[in-house]
C-alpha cells in the first residue's frame, strides 16, 4: 500500500496521505525522548513524504505541541496538515500538587477539562503559541467518552458541554475560515456515533477502534460515517501495542494489561502472519485502510527507527491470499473490506 498516497477529509479541500503521523509518543508518555532523537524523527517523517501530524495539548502537557511546533513552523504552511485538540488546558503544575497522570517526560503543567465556548478559545490559543503556529487545520474535539470522566453520567454532561459551547464555537471558526475542518478525537464506538449523528463533523479520530483485533464499527458507525462524508483518521492501529510487539510480558492492549483471550487472538494472528510472510505491522497498519471512511492511518514512533519501520511495513505487500485465510480462520469478520 502507497504510505504517501493522499486521500481527502470529508468534504473540506484537505488532503492527507495515508499515513500520518501520531505525535502522542514525543509528549514523552512512553519515556523520555531527546530532543535529537525527536529530530530525527520527525525529519524522517518528512522526508518520506507523509504530510499529516497529530499532537494534541493532552500529549505531555504541551511537550508534543511544542515539539511539533518547533519542527513544521518554519515550512511552507502548504506542505503540511496539522491537527490538535480541544477539551482540555493547561495550567502550571503547583510544587505541592500530586503529579498528573502520563507524567514521565512530560511538563510541569496540569490539564484542566473545558468544553465551554470560552475554554475552546483559550485551549486553541495556547496550542497556537506553544506551536508558534496560527494557522490549525483539522481541531479535534477530545475525549468526551466514560473512560476519561470516569461514568456515563459524567460523560453525558460532558456531551452537553460539547453541544453548547465547544462544537458551536468551532463550526464559528470553521465557518470564518480559522480552522478548516472539525472532528472529534474519541476512543469508545457508542460516543463516536453519537458525535456522527448529532453534529456535522468532517471527521474523526478513532483510536484502536477499528483494528484486526475488533472490528464492531462495521455494524453502525462506518456506514453512518460514509452517510454524512465523515472521514476516519485511525489512531492506535496497534490498539496500545499488543499487535507490534506481540503478547509478552511488558505489551498492551488498550493502554492495559493483555487480557488472555486477545493475546491468543493475536498469537493466532501471528500464525497465519508466519505463513503467508506478512510482517503483522504491516498488517494492522493496512487494514483499516481498505474500508472507505478510513483516509489515514497515524501510528506514533519513539524514536526514528520506529519510524522507519512502520513506514516500510505500510508499504509491504500483502498477498490477497493472506487476507482470506484470516477470514476463513474467523479472525477477521468476513464482511470486513481487506486490501486488495
Amino acid at each position: 500500500m502507497n504510505a504517501i498516497a493522499k486521500r481527502n477529509i470529508g468534504r473540506t479541500q484537505l488532503q492527507v496521505t495515508q499515513m500520518g503521523f501520531g505525535a502522542a509518543p514525543l509528549g514523552g508518555f512512553r519515556g523520555v525522548i531527546s530532543e535529537h532523537e525527536v529530530a530525527l524523527t520527525l525529519q524522517l517523517v518528512r522526508d518520506s513524504g507523509l504530510n499529516y501530524f497529530d499532537t494534541s495539548p493532552y500529549y505531555g502537557y504541551g511537550r508534543s505541541e511544542l515539539r511539533v511546533g518547533q519542527f513544521l513552523r518554519d515550512l511552507p504552511r502548504a506542505s503540511y496538515v496539522l491537527s490538535t485538540k480541544v477539551g482540555r488546558w493547561m495550567e502550571p503544575l503547583n510544587h505541592n500538587a500530586p503529579p498528573a497522570d502520563l507524567r514521565p517526560g512530560g511538563l510541569p503543567f496540569q490539564p484542566q477539562f473545558d468544553y465551554s465556548a470560552s475554554g475552546t478559545h483559550k485551549s486553541l490559543e495556547q496550542s497556537m503559541m506553544r506551536l508558534g503556529i496560527s494557522e490549525i487545520d483539522i481541531v479535534y474535539i477530545h475525549d468526551v467518552d466514560v473512560y476519561t470522566h470516569g461514568s456515563v453520567e459524567a460523560a453525558d454532561q460532558r456531551y452537553r458541554e460539547v453541544m453548547e459551547g465547544c462544537y458551536p464555537e468551532l463550526e464559528k471558526l470553521r465557518s470564518a475560515g480559522v480552522i478548516k475542518a472539525i472532528g472529534v478525537g474519541i476512543n469508545e464506538t457508542e460516543r463516536a456515533l453519537r458525535f456522527a449523528t448529532d453534529t456535522d463533523i468532517d471527521c474523526m479520530l478513532l483510536a484502536g477502534r477499528y483494528t484486526l483485533l475488533e472490528q464492531v464499527p462495521l455494524d453502525a458507525l462506518l456506514p453512518k460515517c460514509l452517510e454524512r462524508s465523515i472521514s476516519i483518521v485511525l489512531g492506535g492501529p496497534y490498539n496500545s501495542g499488543v499487535l507490534a510487539t506481540g503478547p509478552g510480558d511488558n505489551a498492551k492492549y488498550d493502554y492495559g494489561a493483555v487480557p488472555d483471550h486477545i493475546a491468543g487472538r493475536v498469537i493466532a494472528l501471528q500464525d497465519v502472519c508466519a505463513r503467508h510472510g506478512v510482517n503483522l505491522i504491516a498488517a494492522a497498519l493496512q487494514f483499516p485502510l481498505a474500508h472507505e471512511s478510513v483516509v489515514s492511518v497515524i501510528p506514533g514512533a519513539m524514536n526514528s527507527a520506529e519510524q522507519q519501520a512502520n513506514f516500510a511495513a505500510m508499504n509491504e505487500p500483502i498477498p490477497v491470499a493472506f487476507w482470506q485465510d484470516l477470514i476463513a480462520r474467523d479472525l477477521l469478520r468476513a464482511d470486513a473490506p481487506v486490501p486488495a
